[in-house]
């Protein structure tokens, strides 16, 4: 076994070294993507509890325990920044997102976006978006035709969740009824943002993803810019206007190009989070139709439409939700860089140096999770609570003052889909069928998750 330590440590300190494999960075993240949860196990058997790999150019320090984690996100000596870390993975695409800003900067700008996420305007949000998705889920394509091996034409859900998520997008956060082509286009340009922030080539070199990344960019910026004015003139119930107008508590507004970058940053986040959740939930309940049963089941007890005072009351969807997230978090981890030498849990972080909370290292941890690789959505009642043993041992939101902003409003987005679906569909999977993610972006399903779906 290759081992090679990160940094020296300065002469006199108690500060104990981290150790890597001292690979290539192409090598280390492909390895990665092929098979992050067996990586993660072998560095953890090999190396203890941190250690570090080489990536895109740079290292990246790896807690692999649940009190590194937590050292990370919660950042209490604020030694750490976001900026630098996600700046260079995503800056180009969704810079002066709220994700990519620091210390005081991000709470002056997350004051005033709060405001469009208090409870009144979550109501709101909630009410405005069930007939849109009844009526999308309700048109959802069946498997009735055949496909060339005799069986059901299977229908790709990972596709069918995207646009649905999208076109709510468009249609709660800005208060827009767009063109199919038009939306599609702004889909696009998302996509390619988001798939441009892993490339392992990052150099805008014609037809790769860098390169399409950059025109995705463009294309938002426009379309943002040309949608301002009328945002700006009145007020809607829609997160564009909201943001146009939010006020803090001290009379702080956004600029214009403020209300832009929050806008690209939250509609990649709330459209791609949401999909692969859905995706994912979709896929758990295929393989365990038991447990598509038992939501089925508890959503006929309760009324067609959500309301805000009866999203608790989705218990069974809850847990299944929660343990989709532990199993698939969308997003992967917590990028930072060490603004000074530091430590974490002992080990000595020079300045300079990445670092990165990555969800899986808590969220397959068999000390924190009982047969971690296991569906097991029990797991997250009162009774048992296993997210409850460490404070990160279920992070699929981050933590700390970053925590994503919009987590309620994905909740409810997510169980108003998952109860129409339940309401209205079964769906299946083969006895056989095993999703294979791809996680050189966001995990997803390759072959975007073919099901069968039969109409209630």
């Amino acid at each position: 076994m290759r081992r090679k330590q990160l940094a020296a440590i300065p002469t006199g300190s108690d500060l104990k070294p981290i150790y890597g494999t001292g690979d290539p960075g192409v090598v280390e993240v492909l390895r990665f993507f092929k098979d992050p949860i067996g990586m993660v196990t072998k560095r953890r058997a090999e190396f203890g509890d941190i250690t570090y790999i080489n990536s895109f150019g740079l290292k990246f320090v790896i807690p692999l325990e649940a009190d590194g984690s937590e050292a990370i996100a919660m950042n209490r000596n604020k030694a750490f920044a976001n900026e630098p870390a996600w700046g260079f993975l995503i800056g180009p695409f969704f810079r002066r997102g709220i994700m990519l800003m620091d210390f005081e900067e991000h709470r002056y700008h997350r004051r005033i976006m709060q405001q469009a996420f208090t409870n009144t305007h979550l109501k709101g949000y909630l009410q405005d978006m069930q007939p849109m998705l009844r009526d999308r889920v309700a048109h959802l394509p069946v498997s009735d035709g055949v496909a060339s091996n005799g069986t059901a034409e299977p229908v790709r859900l990972l596709d069918e969740f995207k646009q649905i998520t999208l076109d709510l997008a468009l249609e709660i956060f800005l208060g827009l009824d767009l063109p199919r082509a038009e939306a599609d286009r702004i889909n696009k340009a998302f996509i390619d943002c988001v798939n441009a922030g892993l490339s392992i080539i990052r150099k805008p070199i014609p037809g790769l993803r860098w390169s399409k990344g950059l025109k995705g960019r463009k294309v938002l910026e426009d379309f943002f810019y040309e949608h301002l004015p009328e945002k700006r003139a009145t007020q809607t119930p829609d997160l564009f206007s909201v943001l146009c107008h939010a006020e803090s508590e001290d009379g702080h507004t956004f600029t214009d190009e403020d209300v832009v970058n929050h806008m690209i940053f939250v509609l990649m986040a709330a459209h791609d989070t949401s999909t692969i959740t859905l995706t994912t939930m979709a896929y758990y309940m295929a393989k365990h139709p038991e447990w598509q049963e038992k939501a089925r089941e508890q959503s006929r007890t309760l009324p067609p439409e959500i309301s805000y005072d009866t999203l608790d009351e989705f218990t069974v969807l809850d847990r299944i939700m929660k343990e989709s997230l532990r199993l698939n978090s969308p997003v992967p981890g917590l990028p930072r860089q060490a603004k000074e030498d530091t430590e974490i849990c002992g080990h000595y972080i020079p300045k300079g140096t990445y670092v990165s909370a990555i969800n899986l290292v808590s969220h397959h941890n068999p000390k924190l999770w009982n047969d971690p690789e296991r569906f097991d959505p029990d797991r997250f009642t009162k009774e048992r609570a296993e997210d409850k043993v460490h404070r990160y041992a279920w992070m699929p939101f981050g933590g700390g003052v970053h925590k994503c902003i919009g987590l309620y409003f994905a909740q409810m987005e997510i169980k108003t889909i998952m109860h129409n679906m339940l309401l209205h569909y079964e769906w299946s999977v083969p006895d056989d069928y095993v999703w294979k993610l791809d996680n050189s972006t966001l995990p997803v399903p390759k072959d975007r998750l073919p099901v069968r779906v039969r109409a209630l």
